[in-house]
């Protein structure tokens, strides 16, 4: 059975919980990429913040320094720009499900998604809480599809509908210019039948819209799920003007180009129109329904509940995300 290849988690930071920029300060928001190897992960995460934040190409011959490994492993990054600015956390696993055996391969990434959530829950009941707690939850998990031109692989409909329950996921077609216009719209077409048929909760969802505005302008955005995208660092003179795409001996490929792909409505769902809302379906939804959980957990195993209580019997959660 084929698997993901690699998990590349951001944190983005530019605003903070009540969505007003801050100016040469940190706010908290933190996202993962999913995905098979070689689908542009880390060139679409340098393009999306126009900054080398993979650790991919900030190291360099990173082919030789880089080790197949199934532990996740961080590189963080602060870039800044008109004052703003963005701490970039990249959680990288090559060589991810290289095994023989790759039963159960998504549990790292589960368990780091309930990790961070159990670190915020400590913090949130502890006695003397800071004042801002620090935010490493997973508000968004980017899930990059081959652009085989087929249906849902087995290890996808099984990745998305677990993390589905635990985090926001926005899946995408990786290297989408692999594929002509026509290909692209029934590759969709496909993927939605699957992603109903098996019921797989994807971002932005309808239960969770507020009000007529916000419908009207969500079933724009679902309408073009799985987005289509392109990723480069690389930028080209077209007409006098230099632009981010992908040389051919056929043209240039605009990555920002909404003719040529969609990397430009992935880019405003993320960081502009849906950064809050993204962060407020994660408290509100993923990390209530773990909250309530947990504490439900420790009510039955236990006399009343306590800060000690909950770091206790954390413990072995903590013990399973060290390796993280």
């Amino acid at each position: 059975m084929p698997v993901p290849g690699r998990c590349l988690t951001f944190t983005s930071c530019a605003v903070s919980a009540g969505c007003e920029v801050l100016l040469s300060s940190l706010g908290s928001q933190c996202g993962s990429c999913l995905g098979q190897s070689g689908l542009g992960k880390s060139t679409l995460m340098n393009t999306l913040f126009k900054s080398k934040v993979s650790r991919k190409s900030c190291t360099p011959d990173y082919e030789e320094k880089i080790h197949k490994t199934v532990h996740l492993q961080s590189v963080s990054h602060v870039i800044e720009e008109k004052g703003v600015k963005m701490k970039l956390t990249i959680i990288d696993t090559p060589g991810f499900g290289d095994q023989i055996n790759n039963e159960n391969c998504w549990d790292p990434i589960e368990k780091y998604i309930n990790v961070q959530y159990e670190e915020y829950l400590k913090e949130e009941l502890s006695i003397n809480r800071k004042r801002r707690i620090p935010d490493t939850r997973v508000h968004c998990c980017v899930y990059f599809l081959p652009p085989s031109g087929h249906w849902l692989r087995p290890i996808d409909v099984e990745f998305m509908k677990r993390l589905g329950k635990i985090v926001n996921i926005v899946p995408v077609i990786a290297k989408a210019d692999t594929l002509t216009i026509e290909e692209r719209l029934e590759f969709r077409d496909r993927i939605k039948r699957d992603l109903e048929a098996y019921e797989i909760s994807v971002y932005p969802q309808k239960e969770y819209d507020q009000d007529v505005e916000d419908q009207i302008l969500n079933d724009k955005i679902r309408e073009k799920i799985p987005f289509a995208v392109v990723g480069t660092d690389k930028e080209h003179q077209v007409n006098g003007n230099k632009i981010l795409g992908r040389k051919t001996k056929w043209g240039i490929i605009e990555v920002e180009n909404v003719a040529h792909c969609e990397f430009s409505d992935l880019r405003d769902l993320l960081i502009r129109s849906h950064l809050q809302d993204l962060k407020d379906i994660t408290h509100n939804i993923h990390y209530e329904t773990y909250r309530v959980r947990r504490l439900n957990e420790i009510k039955m195993n236990g006399i009343g509940l306590s800060p000690l209580m909950l770091v206790n019997s954390g413990s072995e959660k903590d013990d399973a995300g060290n390796h993280v």
